[in-house]
């Protein structure tokens, strides 16, 4: 969560906390207040992490169109960008592409891992051979901080091995179940000592973008979806784990092809819901 989200959310709080607080001084209608103000909370709480379910569920029923830039706009259904071009209309939309599958030689702990990586350039070849219109598929990188990553390693750490020793104290225990939670701390255990060799933790937001043109604003959204549907389907064979982006997400991928951020803790907290 960055520092504008924390204030954003502090101050709205503390705004409907106040409320409920001088509550007493509304008579019989104290219960209505404070019912408001604890909704409000809620409200906001929920908004944080689910806008991009909430949000265009609003815009849909209001019929609320939003302008991302000049002749940019965003339809209710908040799944795309459109713009019209002498009659002509261009969609807009993108999908995250997280790779989750994939484990590097430093890291492996089962066989199989080098034959997955060496086949991936074939199934890319693949892939862009079934597509039958252009895309884009963008990667942005950007260095962690240390000291936050490794804790943050350390936390999975600690929650897988309780999951594990729950599976083991277990009834009946699976022992496929417990040796993809063994496999799973042997990978963060292996990063985390890479970590104190010296090696400097990298994120990336790994995302895809297509456009559908069409002669009205419905065509060129129906286009479009199809287009989303087919790169799912080819994606599945690249171990990626694709979802279509929709809500605050579209814009601010929409805003990466003007200008990207500055900062490594600008990128931190995106996508983390709808990967």
């Amino acid at each position: 969560m960055d520092e504008e989200t924390i204030i954003y959310l502090g101050f709205t709080g503390m705004v409907a906390l106040l409320g409920i607080f001088f509550s007493g001084g509304y008579g019989t209608l104290s219960i209505v207040a404070i019912a408001l103000c604890v909704a409000t909370i809620v409200f906001i709480i929920v908004m944080n992490y689910a806008d991009f379910i909430l949000f265009p569920v609003f815009t849909i029923i209001l019929g609320i169109k939003t302008e991302a830039a000049k002749n940019y706009m965003i339809p209710k259904n908040q799944n795309c960008i459109i713009k019209n071009v002498n009659g002509l209309y261009y969609a807009t939309g993108y999908l995250t592409a997280n790779v989750y599958n994939f484990v590097f030689a430093a890291e492996r702990v089962e066989e199989g891992e080098d034959a997955k990586l060496a086949a991936g350039p074939d199934k890319w070849e693949r892939i862009v051979m079934n597509v039958k219109f252009p895309f884009k598929f963008h990667v942005i990188s950007y260095a962690n901080e240390i000291q936050s990553y490794r804790e943050e390693l350390e936390g999975k750490r600690g929650f897988l091995e309780f999951q594990l020793s729950k599976e083991m104290q277990a009834s009946s225990p699976n022992q496929l179940t417990i040796d993809d939670f063994q496999r799973r701390i042997n990978i963060i255990q292996s990063r985390i000592e890479r970590l104190s060799s010296g090696e400097r933790p990298v994120g990336s937001v790994m995302y895809i973008e297509s456009i559908a043109v069409g002669v009205s604003e419905k065509a060129a959204m129906d286009a479009l979806t199809t287009q989303i549907d087919q790169l799912q389907t080819v994606f599945n064979s690249m171990d990626l784990s694709i979802n279509r982006v929709v809500g605050r997400e579209l814009n601010i991928l929409f805003k990466f092809g003007f200008k990207l951020p500055t900062t490594a803790s600008e990128l931190e907290g995106l996508f983390n819901v709808q990967k």
